[in-house]
């Protein structure tokens, strides 16, 4: 008996990490309810213990709250984008990568009823981006130019574990890369040293439950396209 009671609490526990994992979302309409800046911090702190190469923790975050946020989207509103420090996506993205990008956008755009040919509509729901899609909160992870592929691969587990910290504490998120356009004016509003190149935002605050966007359920390639098991 004591040999199986630790075990049903590893699949207990096991479950609620794929309940957070499953609940996950780019959450792109969230309701105007406030987050407080020390829930935040703790999500930052636990954060922080995602794995990183060497122990090198390439991550420098900048966070946004309240009347900070509307001023920083002040500052970008109405500003042309500027060039990204890096490619957000390879040039001419093949299959069947395209094909997955190309299909989650004709989603997002179907939840709504907006049409393919209609680019003004496109255009103006684009905008919310350099909004946070109205969440009260966001951050900004940069990092030292001079690092090198292995500790971006260490930002993207640690703001993977962010987003999960932030289900458990019922907040959602959406990462934005749609902020690496705007490396100056982000880098100039937060005076980072010229040796940070900015990586991407992210949308912090509670989900609107009511918006035809937040039913969007990302399609996920089947296991067996992307994985070879070897015995």
């Amino acid at each position: 008996m004591a040999a199986n009671g630790p075990r049903r609490e590893l699949q207990r526990d096991n479950m609620e990490l794929r309940e957070a994992i499953d609940r996950r979302m780019s959450v792109r309409a969230f309701a105007p309810t406030p987050v407080a800046d020390g829930l935040i911090k703790d999500m930052l702190t636990q954060a922080s213990r995602s794995p990183s190469g060497g122990n090198v923790q390439p991550w420098r975050i900048h966070v946004v709250n309240g009347a900070a946020t509307e001023q920083l989207v002040e500052a970008v509103h109405g500003k042309p984008a500027e060039e990204s420090e890096y490619p957000i996506y390879p040039e001419k993205l093949w299959e069947p990568y395209r094909s997955n990008r190309f299909r989650v956008g004709e989603m997002m755009y179907e939840t709504m009823g907006i049409q393919r040919d209609d680019k003004a509509a496109r255009y103006a729901w684009f905008a919310n981006n350099q909004k946070f899609f109205g969440a009260p909160a966001g951050l900004f992870c940069f990092i030292d130019r001079r690092m090198n592929h292995p500790q971006w691969s260490d930002l993207g587990m640690f703001l993977q574990t962010f987003m999960l910290l932030a289900i458990e504490a019922g907040l959602d998120t959406c990462p934005q890369e749609s902020w690496s356009v705007y490396p100056k004016t982000i880098g100039n509003y937060f005076d980072v040293p010229d040796e940070l190149m900015l990586f991407c935002g992210m949308a912090i605050g509670y989900r609107d439950p009511d918006h035809p966007v937040n039913s969007l359920r990302s399609e996920r390639t089947p296991v067996e396209e992307f994985a070879t098991f070897h015995r």
